[in-house]
């Protein structure tokens, strides 16, 4: 299948895209993968990665190119993300060998000065390009790498916008995630109290506007109230999910990107970027992290119903449709989705579409027990801004308690009366604070 550019302007008409022969085969490798946002790639370190279980490692070279490679050096099969980057090459931990930008080998410290390196001795590059602060990667043939195809969004690039980017790791299988996604439904009695109010949750007026091999795009909305305004969700193959629509009586827009990528079976990576062209003050004057703290548990109290979904689904060894009793006013987008797996999804490692599922033959019983037993969020230690947080609210915390001992101590040992109650304020103080982040310390822990 020839993915083609993808444009989030909504269609006003219903239409389903003649599929050709081509179309209806979809190679999972020759697609755009969003790895992670610019801004959380580590500086002058590796960075590895998976995808479908496959090892990627990526780094940049002198010129400050980014570099994607497997990551497993070809002498002994160690990580080449254990190691460090030199000159703007890869070194191996374990021996040394050094990669260059292509995988080349271009130094092994045990070969003679005069003896040539082996050309068995090379690794597998990869395309890799940023793209409105996204580094995506293409792990397929490098000439059907259309860079044109990343699914770029035209609001991110003008200057009334502003956005806001987060990078989480969920203990999920990606196709339930997407489905998740996809479901707006869920929002009122999920995040009751927090994003939603389960007074608000009614039926909605959901249609598929399109549909062909790159995906869907359709639109909804609530229907308590006449003539509400259409909300418009993409899907586009293979790592997309795009909510947008206007606030017309206010000229506002708003949009939310969900950017999914497979990492394995029973893991995946989203990234999520939400953008808007109103009170966008708060956007730029709040730190990231700050942001994150809100956004985490809004997905953590998503994960219980996925992992319990997928357990049970996959505990039934059933099909989707065998399993599922959807309604037209709430899983819509859902069953669009799972029906799109049936149709395009045969190529992929695993997968479970609507009527048909091909089982994960990739992890044997003692991988799927350890990744079942890590139920868990993962973002502190993937987001530069929150890991940036995390180390200061522990170093703020030691500081403190440090000085409210050393205070409390001075108070004991000075005899003027008005001294030991600086001390003793100025200890009771540096408690609070230490309390305030060892608390903001749990939080980062917790995800």
């Amino acid at each position: 299948m020839t993915l083609t550019p993808y444009k989030s302007e909504p269609v006003p008409s219903k239409a389903t895209l003649p599929l050709s022969e081509a179309q209806r085969e979809f190679n999972w490798k020759n697609g755009w993968y969003p790895v992670c946002f610019q801004q959380d790639l580590p500086i002058n370190r590796p960075y590895s990665f998976s995808l479908y279980d496959e090892p990627f490692v990526l780094f940049a070279n002198k010129e400050e190119q980014l570099i994607c490679l497997t990551d497993r050096c070809p002498h002994r099969g160690t990580k080449l993300s254990a190691g460090q980057i030199i000159d703007g090459k890869i070194e191996c931990l374990y021996h040394g060998w050094q990669f260059g930008s292509e995988g080349q080998c271009l130094h092994i410290p045990q070969l003679p000065a005069d003896a040539k390196i082996p050309v068995n001795t090379c690794v597998q590059s990869f395309k890799v390009v940023e793209r409105q602060g996204i580094i995506w990667m293409w792990p397929g043939e490098a000439e059907l790498a259309h860079e044109d195809c990343i699914p770029t969004i035209p609001n991110l690039d003008k200057p009334e916008f502003v956005r806001s980017d987060k990078i989480t790791e969920l203990p999920c299988d990606i196709s339930y995630v997407i489905e998740h996604m996809l479901d707006p439904a869920h929002i009122h009695i999920t995040h009751h109290g927090n994003q939603g109010n389960r007074q608000k949750a009614q039926p909605l007026e959901m249609e598929v506007i399109e549909s062909s091999g790159w995906g869907f795009r359709g639109r909804f909305r609530e229907t308590k109230q006449p003539n509400q305004t259409w909300r418009n969700l993409d899907f586009v193959v293979p790592s997309l999910a795009h909510l947008h629509f206007p606030i017309p009586e206010r000229g506002w827009f708003f949009g939310q990107a969900f950017y999914f990528f497979p990492i394995g079976k029973g893991r995946c990576r989203i990234l999520t970027r939400s953008y808007r062209n109103f009170v966008t003050w708060q956007v730029k004057l709040m730190p990231r992290w700050w942001i994150h703290l809100k956004q985490n548990e809004i997905l953590q109290e998503d994960l219980p119903q996925l992992l319990g979904q997928e357990e049970e689904v996959e505990r039934l060894g059933q099909t989707i449709k065998q399993v599922y009793s959807p309604l037209p006013t709430c899983d819509t987008f859902a069953i669009e989705y799972r029906k799109w797996l049936d149709r395009f999804g045969s190529s992929l490692p695993f997968y479970r579409g609507y009527t048909t599922l091909k089982p994960s033959q990739t992890l044997d019983d003692c991988q799927q027990t350890s990744v079942k037993a890590q139920k868990y969020l993962r973002h502190t230690e993937l987001c530069s801004s929150c890991n940036r947080a995390y180390q200061r609210t522990k170093q703020v915390k030691q500081t403190c308690v440090g000085l409210a001992i050393a205070l409390a101590a001075l108070a004991i040992v000075i005899d003027r009366s008005n001294a030991q109650i600086v001390a003793i304020s100025a200890s009771l103080g540096a408690v609070l604070t230490a309390v305030i982040t060892h608390k903001l310390k749990t939080r980062f822990e917790h995800f």
